[in-house]
């Protein structure tokens, strides 16, 4: 977005259109998109997380949700120095330029990418239901949960509209801009942090509290194999790849599109479409360890994208916010913080992936 064209744009819809009312989603529908948002598979390795970091790591999982709670007003008031920025990667241009845009949106792709991986391992519990369904190609095993995954997902991904797809999961540029009153967004914040934590850190305990150190990488790989109750949770969990895997990879894929030459060819897009599935297969194929998976995106990118972006970001748009103060002590202590997280993260998780290679 170059924003000085823009700006001469606005003015002049301004002086030649009449105004309209203000439209945009209420307190409560906000909120329940925020939820969505927030909630996803991940919450699936948190009792196995908790098994291998122990009591301490529910403290972290509420440091954690503080300080992305806190960033996310960062991000509000970022949004608030132009009336023209709507998403993340606008504030990314607003505050470095075009490589501001471009770091924000390679962040944002890669782990849209990540996570539409995480969705075909997350295929592991289609061996509840469908065991010894392996076969062999170039004498590598291939396992039927990863394939039977993907082509369920694959015809929902050729789909040039998600409006089929639209009431699963909202999908909106930013929360903040899609409110109707931006002025309760940081309320809107709270209790959305506030609900994912008591859930999330639930979720944990009750699983660690049932299997103990026994637990598997997705809890409900540890449930019982032939009880009905095991079938329904498990078909339950894979109603959520095939809902959302369209739609996470939607970004990239008209990314992708927008570059090339035949951007309005249909069966170009298709192309682009069962391409990017099948490397996601191979990549889920590659590295089929939803623990560790789920550990460097977290590590890596969301506490990049969630924690030092957005810091960095307001330190650059607000320049009251360099002078010395408890503001700038608190984002301080933020980089900080989550610049140790992802180093000892992403390591660690790195380390874990390459010894199960």
């Amino acid at each position: 977005m170059d924003f000085t064209k823009a700006e001469k744009l606005e003015s002049q819809n301004e002086v030649q259109q009449p105004q309209q009312p203000t439209k945009g989603t209420s307190f409560f529908r906000t909120c329940f998109n925020g939820l969505n948002a927030l909630s996803g598979v991940g919450i699936l390795s948190l009792p196995y997380a908790l098994a291998q970091g122990g009591w301490l790591s529910l403290f972290l999982l509420f440091l954690v949700a503080v300080l992305c709670w806190y960033t996310g007003l960062l991000l509000r008031r970022c949004m608030d120095t132009h009336p023209l920025i709507k998403t993340y990667p606008d504030i990314g241009e607003r505050a470095f330029g075009y490589k501001g845009r471009a770091v924000v949106s390679v962040f944002m792709y890669v782990k849209l990418y990540l996570v539409a991986v995480e969705f075909l391992i997350l295929g592991d519990n289609l061996d509840k239901l469908f065991p010894n369904t392996a076969f062999k190609v170039a004498g590598m095993k291939i396992r039927g949960k990863v394939m039977l995954t993907s082509l369920i997902v694959l015809p929902t991904t050729w789909l040039k509209s998600l409006a089929l797809l639209a009431y699963v999961s909202a999908v909106f540029p930013t929360l903040c801009s899609s409110m109707k009153d931006r002025s309760k967004f940081s309320k809107v914040l709270l209790v959305c942090f506030i609900t994912s934590t008591i859930n999330y850190g639930s979720m944990a305990v009750m699983g660690y509290l049932m299997f103990g150190e026994h637990l598997k990488s997705q809890v409900t790989l540890n449930l019982p194999i032939k009880k009905m109750t095991t079938k329904i949770a498990i078909y339950t969990t894979l109603i959520n790849p095939l809902t959302k895997y369209a739609i996470i990879t939607t970004p990239i894929t008209t990314a992708i599109e927008e570059t090339s030459l035949f951007c309005n060819s249909r069966s170009l897009s298709i192309l682009i479409r069962t391409a990017l599935v099948s490397s996601t297969v191979i990549v889920a194929l590659t590295i089929p360890f939803f623990g560790y998976v789920m550990a460097f995106i977290g590590s890596f990118l969301s506490v990049t994208a969630s924690m030092l972006l957005p810091c960095l970001c307001y330190l650059k748009l607000n320049k009251a916010a360099r002078k010395m103060g408890l503001e700038l002590i608190i984002i301080v202590a933020i980089l900080v913080a989550g610049l140790f997280i992802g180093v000892v993260g992403t390591f660690t998780s790195i380390k874990q992936i390459v010894k199960h290679l």
